[in-house]
């Protein structure tokens, strides 16, 4: 695992700040898979919302992200800067319209685009255990994941051959940190966007897998990480909507017996412990109910999915641009696009950088408490 870089910064001014201005934590930007749109939508973001990207570092290579400043820079713009920082206190240095990069380990040489490369796979996957163990270590608020393919990272071989994908990688280095199995520190994946929020009770196994594992303990330990890290976005209580497995949910036993037999019981357990849970509700509408609309909030905060397509299927059909994946139960703030990798347009220049500032944005009001004088600027409805 490499180190924090100890390589010094090039030469750029220096933005003065008040004596009395309190330090702020920066947020960290993994590069994501350079094959990929990763680094063309980091780019793009410092080039349209400069102000949203204050405060924020890029932990990838120097190279690869100036690469992608060149393919997304548009006819008439001026160059955009990209500067070597050694460490994240550096990035208050930096001055506003320029990319701080914190180089990840060695240089990388230039990958293909749209190419799986297990070279890209593993410095991707490198990126992010540095910002997860800067996260733990304090030394960042906030970590917002770009996207990495998971073709590449299991090709890149030990240790990311073990992960499916981002969260399972964040929770395996936080046990690591905590000294815990990873048991005990049980993870779920909330997608959201200015309309919908959905809190999966699996994420990355075959739809076989995800049957079995709607159980009592797993539907209780999603409603209870829902409610506990909702709680504290909305500063209150979330309303939890929970959806059915079966059509209708069910239908009192007609449909199949999981809303009666595992999934009530363990709403019932949860409303014991304070939860604020209704349902099982039919899968088909509980969405629509939940949805957040012109003329008000939904009838619930959030919906407690079954599995893995059942609730990212709404949030998705209601616009990729807009969604913000979270990952909840961590003892850091994590959030990232809901998009993939795109290697059938990087290197193009083509891609959208607005579900990666939707992402910065949502990691800024859930990573406020340790950003002093960050501007709430955004929440998911």
């Amino acid at each position: 695992m490499p180190a924090i870089p100890t390589a010094p910064p090039v030469q750029h001014p220096t933005v003065q700040r008040s004596a009395a201005q309190p330090p702020m934590l920066p947020l960290a930007i993994t590069m994501g898979d350079a094959a990929g749109i990763g680094p063309e939508i980091i780019a793009k973001a410092y080039r349209q919302s400069p102000q949203v990207l204050r405060g924020c570092l890029v932990a990838g290579d120097v190279g690869t992200l100036r690469r992608a400043a060149a393919v997304t820079m548009l006819p008439g713009q001026a160059p955009l800067p990209v500067a070597l920082i050694a460490s994240p206190a550096d990035v208050h240095d930096i001055p506003p319209g320029c990319m701080p990069v914190l180089q990840v380990g060695a240089a990388l040489a230039p990958v293909p685009w749209g190419l799986v490369s297990k070279v890209a796979g593993a410095y991707a996957g490198d990126c992010v255990l540095w910002a997860a163990d800067a996260a733990l270590r304090g030394q960042v608020a906030a970590l917002v994941t770009a996207p990495l393919h998971k073709e590449a990272l299991s090709a890149a071989g030990a240790p990311y051959d073990r992960f499916p994908g981002h969260t399972e990688m964040l929770q395996d280095r936080a046990c690591a940190f905590l000294g815990k199995p990873v048991a005990d520190v049980p993870v779920r994946m909330m997608l959201a966007n200015d309309e919908l929020r959905t809190v999966l009770v699996s994420i990355h196994i075959s739809l076989r897998q995800a049957l079995d594992a709607v159980t009592f303990d797993n539907v209780l330990q999603t409603l209870l990480i829902t409610h506990a890290s909702l709680s504290k976005m909305l500063g209150r209580a979330p309303r939890i909507g929970v959806a059915g497995l079966n059509p209708h949910a069910g239908e009192g036993g007609l449909f199949g017996r999981e809303e009666i037999d595992v999934i009530a019981p363990a709403m019932a357990a949860a409303r014991e412990q304070g939860c604020a849970v209704s349902g099982p509700w039919a899968p088909d509408t509980v969405f629509m109910r939940a949805r957040s609309k012109a003329d008000g909030p939904g009838e619930f905060d959030v919906v407690v999915a079954m599995y893995h397509d059942q609730g990212l299927i709404p949030v998705k059909y209601l616009g990729v641009e807009k969604g913000v994946n979270v990952t909840l139960g961590l003892p850091l703030v994590r959030t990232s696009p809901d998009h993939g990798t795109a290697f059938d347009i990087a290197g193009t220049g083509r891609a959208d950088a607005a579900s990666l500032l939707e992402a910065i944005r949502v990691a800024r009001v859930l990573g406020s408490a340790t950003m002093p004088g960050y501007p709430l600027t955004s929440d998911v409805h």
